[in-house]
């Protein structure tokens, strides 16, 4: 019985030593980064709890909410996005846990953006991305960070637009005319 309890203890060390949930401070101020310097204090912010299940860490009062790094998922990626993306957003992770991915994805959350049952803005709003090889929490900052950023447009199109669809130097249209239509801006990599 000694033996079964110390590798059950031992078990339990290693999960808490590898698969570790960030404090929800860290999780907040990480995924503040990726949010416009002026708007990261009023924002509410998702993230993970110990058993890594997706929380309010944060209540905000303005329009943004961030979304924290996955823990355990390899580099660093955080997001910060209009509330009213939310429930297109919150589609689409629970599209993924449900065993969902890629083309399947888009297509489903697509239909149900088109047969109304998740709202989408008909107006542009914005998605902020920041990835990076991790986070560095005694430093507050990202290692290697990469801000890009995403703004939605339901069912735009290069007519709509005058965009491009094909990716570039500059802004470019992804998806176009799908309910997940969104504009691309990608800075050069330093």
């Amino acid at each position: 019985m000694r033996c079964v309890t110390a590798i059950v203890s031992l078990l339990i060390a290693a999960g808490a030593l590898f698969g570790q949930t960030p404090t929800a401070a860290d999780q907040i101020a990480a995924s503040m980064l990726a949010a416009p310097e002026d708007r990261r204090a009023d924002a509410t912010v998702l993230g993970y709890n110990p058993n890594g299940k997706l929380v309010t860490l944060r209540k905000g009062t303005n329009d943004l909410i961030c979304l924290a790094d996955t823990p355990g998922d390899e580099g660093f990626s955080a997001a910060c996005y209009h509330k009213d993306l939310g429930p297109f957003m919150a589609r689409g992770r629970e599209l993924t846990e449900q065993g969902h991915k890629g083309n399947e994805r888009h297509d489903v959350r697509w239909k149900d953006v088109d047969e109304g049952r998740v709202p989408m803005p008909r107006e542009p709003r914005t998605l902020y991305v920041l990835t990076g090889k991790s986070y560095d929490a005694a430093k507050g900052e990202v290692v290697e960070p990469y801000l890009r950023w995403v703004i939605y447009s339901a069912y735009a199109t290069p007519e709509s637009t005058g965009l491009p669809t094909k990716p570039g130097p500059g802004p470019w249209l992804m998806y176009s005319g799908k309910a997940g239509a969104h504009i691309m801006i990608s800075p050069p990599r330093e």
